[in-house]
């Protein structure tokens, strides 16, 4: 087979396999199992159970399950509900003050959690039906939702970070410190857009009385804002705070980070056996999944590369018209659209490996460039039809509430605008992904 025809026909198979509707490992195996068989024959299997074992036991994979049980635990502390009733009540009477709540805790819980399921999901669950309540626009109050809870997949310790950085050979602890600029940055432009939306439409966003809020003293403000948010804010400085001060390991943070949310639960009077042994079966199943797809998109991508399509993909790049910042416009568009059909997982295990060689030659910064693609993900959580981030609320929403599917999407299609916009800055301004690993 020419390398043209590999290149054309690996992907083409891929596309139509995900089409018909197979969990995404079994298309991507399977167009690389058919065409390495039919290039290399029996020799094929050798190469890939290689390459796919080299992979698997990557030391860095090992902070996948660790964190989705750090998550999965304080999901079932309470911690969310905690601090937003503590929130609530310092920000409620603001225009717009309960879907801001819903992304500061969206981006501190980003900080704790990493799973995106489990971050809308108690979301949806703690903050909707209070803004719904108080006559909130139904497009904003889920977006906002939406918005806040995908954060957990861009600010570390993020699942997606882990899995990028071996499928790079890039540093999890850089990604990590490089991913908080963006983090942080979307999260402040997301309660911009709130605040001036809310300015100017105040029937989306009214504003709660003080007798609706409650009566309370200063000093009991401060005293829930304290018992909520310190707990939360001291795990996530110690599991960062290592990484970054190069005490630990992205691995071994992880596993402290795991043993402290078990003790904070319990601190909370939430633990249980039952939940130790839910959480320890969802982290399975998730790991599992990140593990499955990761063989398959290694078997993909080795039988890709050894039947030439890397070289057709580099010469596709390094000669496309317009220059290097034409060849990037192209990439942020094609990780668009897959974003929209394709789980992200996918996206990084399939695309990254490819590109990573390329970027360099390109005159990127590699870990800068990781994080355009992290961001531009974000979108792909927030596009239908495949926006995840619609079906995890649409699944926790409580029917009362009456949120049709058209609510979410009209509310979510303006933080989609909201994360280009975001793009933008970190094209012009560099620095706010590579100040902070520069410090490490």
């Amino acid at each position: 087979m020419s390398p043209e025809f590999v290149t054309i026909g690996m992907f083409l198979v891929l596309f139509l396999g995900v089409l018909t509707g197979f969990p995404l490992a079994a298309p991507i195996g399977g167009a690389g199992v058919i065409f390495g068989f039919l290039m290399f024959g029996d020799t094929v299997f050798d190469m890939v159970y290689a390459r796919v074992y080299a992979q698997l036991t990557n030391t860095g994979f090992m902070a996948v399950p660790l964190f989705v049980f750090m998550g999965g635990m304080l999901e079932r502390s309470g911690i969310a509900k905690r601090m937003y009733e503590s929130l609530y009540v310092c920000f409620g009477n603001f225009r717009g003050g309960l879907a801001i709540v819903s992304i500061l805790i969206g981006t501190i819980m980003a900080a704790c959690i990493g799973v995106i399921a489990a971050s809308i999901s108690m979301l949806t669950l703690v903050a909707l039906p209070v803004m719904i309540q108080r006559g909130y626009d139904k497009g904003l109050a889920t977006g906002s939702i939406c918005a806040g809870g995908t954060l957990g997949i861009l600010i570390p310790p993020s699942i997606m970070l882990i899995v990028y950085g071996p499928a790079a050979w890039i540093s999890v602890g850089k990604l990590f410190m490089a991913a908080f600029g963006p983090g942080l940055m979307l999260s402040v432009l997301y309660m911009i857009y709130i605040a001036v939306r809310s300015f100017l439409q105040p029937s989306v966003a009214p504003s709660v009385s003080t007798e609706e809020q409650g009566n309370y003293t200063t000093f009991q403000k401060l005293k829930m804002v304290v018992t909520s948010l310190v707990p939360t804010l001291l795990l996530i400085l110690s599991v960062l705070g290592a990484i970054y001060s190069g005490i630990a390991a992205p691995t071994e943070a992880a596993a402290v980070g795991a043993v402290v949310s078990i003790i904070l639960t319990a601190c909370y009077g939430q633990f249980s056996w039952k939940d130790l042994m839910e959480v320890s079966q969802s982290t399975i199943k998730l790991t599992c999944m990140v593990l499955l797809i990761a063989a398959c998109s290694t078997a993909f991508v080795s039988v890709f590369l050894a039947g030439g399509g890397g070289q057709i993909v580099e010469s596709f790049i390094l000669d496309f018209p317009g220059g290097k910042w034409a060849v990037f416009a192209a990439i942020m568009a094609i990780t668009f659209i897959l974003g929209a059909f394709i789980d992200w997982v996918g996206i990084i295990f399939v695309l990254v490996p490819i590109l990573s060689p390329i970027i360099p030659r390109l005159g990127f910064d590699p870990l800068w460039f990781a994080m355009m693609i992290i961001v531009n993900l974000q979108m792909s959580f927030l596009t239908p039809p495949f926006a995840y981030a619609m079906f995890f609320l649409k699944g926790a929403a409580d029917p009362e509430l009456g949120i049709e599917t058209k609510d979410i999407i009209r509310g979510m299609l303006p933080f989609v605008g909201i994360v280009a916009v975001g793009l933008v800055l970190l094209i012009i301004f560099p620095k706010i992904v590579t100040w902070l690993p520069s410090t490490m």
